[in-house]
């Protein structure tokens, strides 16, 4: 079974976004180029998931999109530009067989594009520089334009995942919930089976949910969204459904209150966790859990 891989956050400032999520107790990898024109800084969590800040780097390397084609930095220039502006723009898979991934998402009758891999240079704790590959498998929802969603299948993970970036002075260890926000979740319900291979979804008037190998993935509407945040922290679903927020799974809550109090950063306090208001966090609501 698949599980949460990692997740897309479109920033405008990198430099911004990586100083605040530091300011929130996350340890982030120095900042890396891809070669099609965007960059990234990412907090890898201990349940071998990360979160991926990303900006725009360099608008001339951005291939724009063509038919059959998906290009993951005309996309994210295009969220930024164009809109939302900032978010959580795509949802990201693990994966072990990219070829494998394609068939069965053609298969489930999704929308998908040519295969696309890439590698790049990325620095380790000691200065040294490495290359890691990727190969990625997208698929996409006509009717979920401000998302993306893939799979990706790593090709040198022994050079990727490091014990220095996993440990946080927030007690972050992963992924727990993603949520995206549907005037009519059950809609996509068929969508989300067929992207992450989980058959029986959990199901209830107002959302469903794919419980992953590492996290769920959940489709809720705007009343049970009202239930566990203000409705203030919403955002527009004029253009259709979108990814609105996600889960962090932490060891106790007191360090992450600490941090965010020292650094003044917006938080809400409610049943077992804290949140933090999309103004404060780049166009998504971010959530701290204990398990």
């Amino acid at each position: 079974m698949k599980g949460i891989d990692h997740l897309v956050l479109c920033v405008r400032d990198l430099d911004e976004a990586r100083k605040r999520y530091s300011d929130m107790g996350f340890t982030l990898t120095p900042t890396a180029h891809h070669p099609f024109g965007t960059s990234n800084s990412l907090v890898q969590l201990y349940d071998k998931c990360f979160l991926e800040l990303l900006a725009i780097g360099d608008r001339a390397k951005i291939a724009p999109a063509d038919p059959g084609h998906f290009s993951f930095g005309d996309f994210n220039r295009n969220y930024i530009e164009n809109g939302p502006g900032e978010g959580l723009s795509m949802l990201v898979l693990d994966s072990t067989d990219a070829s494998s991934d394609r068939q069965a998402y053609e298969k489930a009758g999704l929308d998908i594009y040519e295969p696309f891999g890439f590698s790049r240079r990325a620095r380790l704790p000691d200065g040294d520089e490495v290359t890691v590959g990727f190969s990625l498998t997208f698929v996409t929802h006509q009717e979920i334009p401000s998302a993306a969603f893939f799979t990706c299948q790593q090709h040198a993970p022994e050079h990727f995942w490091k014990p220095e970036y996993q440990v946080h002075g927030n007690q972050a260890t992963g992924i727990d919930d993603v949520i995206l926000l549907a005037d009519d979740p059950h809609r996509y319900a068929d969508f989300l089976k067929g992207f992450t291979g989980v058959r029986e979804l959990k199901s209830w008037k107002g959302g469903v949910a794919a419980e992953t190998a590492r996290g769920d993935v959940s489709i809720i509407s705007l009343d049970e969204w009202d239930l566990h945040y203000p409705a203030s922290f919403a955002p527009d679903l004029a253009a259709g459904p979108c990814l609105a927020a996600y889960r962090v799974r932490v060891g106790q809550i007191e360090p992450v209150q600490e941090r965010l109090r020292q650094a003044e950063i917006t938080r809400i306090h409610y049943g077992r966790g804290i949140a933090v208001p999309p103004d404060e966090a780049f166009g998504v609501t971010i959530e701290f859990v204990t398990t």
